[in-house]
């Protein structure tokens, strides 16, 4: 009983207004990895087993909520099973959740990483991709940044369609000159004598946010933050026509993809 109601507090905290995915059945991380094969998943020593149902509920519907906004099928969740999670480990301060390329692994803060996945699963996603879309890609190689670098590309058509967003993101029109949100992100960071807003993956990671924030189906776990917060103030997101234009590729992207993945089985 105590479970239940800590479960429909916590899931309370997080607006959703998607579909019914566990259908009645306990949700624990048992099933999400199973579900979406991924590599493994970890958790903190210090996460207790009320906090760890909570969170699995949580993760299952946000991830099967992504999988439907990307018109994929699991496989494309857990990059072909190659992708592993951790909750409640090697949290840093500040930091509520990080993707480390080295061991392919997306972690989530126990407190502090809800609104956080949408972003880090960008990243997994853009560094798993650069193996099929840049030739000579090295381990810890990004395909956001190889390509705003000019490094070779894998010609296939849809890698045009990924490249499409990319160009929406990082340059005009014309392809010659930053775009406005590099502009924002470039400005913010001399701001704050640093270099990040303006990274490549960084730039498109937040691309990637807005486009998922903007999806019909809505969940807070999954994505939040690129609308009414000082970040989108400081036009660390997408705005206006570029947003659109941005969501569009990535819509063109990944229902291709998905459909790709689902005809391969």
């Amino acid at each position: 009983m105590t479970n239940d109601t800590d479960n429909s507090e916590t899931q309370s905290r997080y607006y959703r207004n998607g579909p019914n995915h566990a259908a009645g059945l306990h949700i624990d991380f048992v099933q999400v990895r199973r579900r979406f094969d991924f590599c493994s998943i970890e958790i903190g020593r210090w996460v207790t087993r009320a906090e760890r149902d909570r969170a699995a509920g949580l993760f299952f519907d946000a991830l099967c909520d992504l999988m439907l906004i990307l018109q994929g099928p699991e496989a494309l969740i857990s990059l072909r099973g190659s992708l592993s999670l951790q909750y409640g480990i090697g949290g840093r301060p500040g930091v509520s959740a990080h993707y480390n390329p080295a061991t392919r692994s997306f972690s989530l803060a126990k407190n502090a990483g809800p609104g956080s996945i949408a972003h880090e699963w960008f990243h997994a996603f853009d560094h798993y991709i650069a193996r099929k879309t840049i030739a000579h890609s090295g381990s810890r190689t990004f395909a956001s940044r190889a390509w705003l670098d000019n490094a070779p590309i894998i010609e296939h058509p849809l890698n045009d369609l990924l490249f499409d967003c990319f160009h929406a993101i990082m340059l005009d029109a014309s392809g010659t000159q930053p775009s406005s949100l590099f502009t924002a992100s470039a400005a913010a960071d001399r701001q704050l004598n640093t270099l990040y807003y303006s990274q490549p993956e960084e730039l498109c990671a937040r691309a990637f946010e807005a486009f998922v924030q903007d999806a019909a189906i809505k969940n807070g776990f999954l994505v939040k933050g690129t609308k009414a917060t000082k970040e989108a103030e400081l036009g660390l997101y997408p705005e206006g026509a570029q947003r659109q234009q941005i969501n569009a590729a990535f819509n063109r992207y990944f229902r291709t993809l998905g459909s790709a993945l689902i005809h391969q089985g």
